[in-house]
């Protein structure tokens, strides 16, 4: 099943913790990563007295059922330090979410598929767009009529920075 995962993380060295997340997700049993975007740099979402986050989303064929790939990745998320809290929207180590899984639409207690706000977060829109520009989701939308009502904002790679993301590099963008 082709499925796409969400990269996000803004404490203890962001690049590095999604870079160690694209590695753990190669090694995934009965799953092959096929595309990774770029890496992004974002403002948060939620609380703005946090660090900006590293954004990107892969590509996964994947033999696990949806249910077993979200345990497989909220084991990845605990290995790299992430304490799940109350509060949303906060800072964190890693976080892994299945934005689309195949052409399915899940909506379960522990997993709605597609993800919740995938439709309105540059975050996940932009780099879902650069390795799968043409997909469709479950509901018939184009991913590039979607790409077309988000506005981009302080969305940055991080190829085009200072090798550090950060509200004041955002700002000079």
């Amino acid at each position: 099943m082709l499925s796409y995962i969400a990269i996000g993380s803004n404490q203890n060295k962001p690049i590095q913790q999604a870079e160690q997340a694209i590695q753990a997700l190669k090694a995934l049993p009965n799953t092959q990563l096929l595309k990774c975007s770029s890496l992004y740099c974002s403002r948060p979402m939620g609380p703005q007295d946090q660090p900006d986050y590293i954004n990107a989303v892969v590509e996964l064929d994947t033999q696990l059922s949806a249910l077993h790939l979200l345990d497989e990745l909220q084991k990845i998320e605990q290995s790299q330090g992430r304490i799940r809290k109350e509060t949303r929207w906060g800072p964190r180590t890693l976080d892994l979410d299945i934005i689309l899984y195949a052409d399915q639409s899940i909506n379960s207690d522990r997993l709605t598929i597609p993800h919740y706000g995938m439709k309105t977060r540059a975050f996940v829109l932009y780099p879902l767009f650069e390795i799968a520009p043409h997909i469709k989701l479950p509901d018939a939308t184009q991913l590039s009529q979607l790409i077309a009502l988000c506005d981009k904002k302080e969305l940055i790679k991080t190829s085009d920075l200072d090798h550090s993301c950060s509200a004041d590099q955002l700002n000079k963008k």
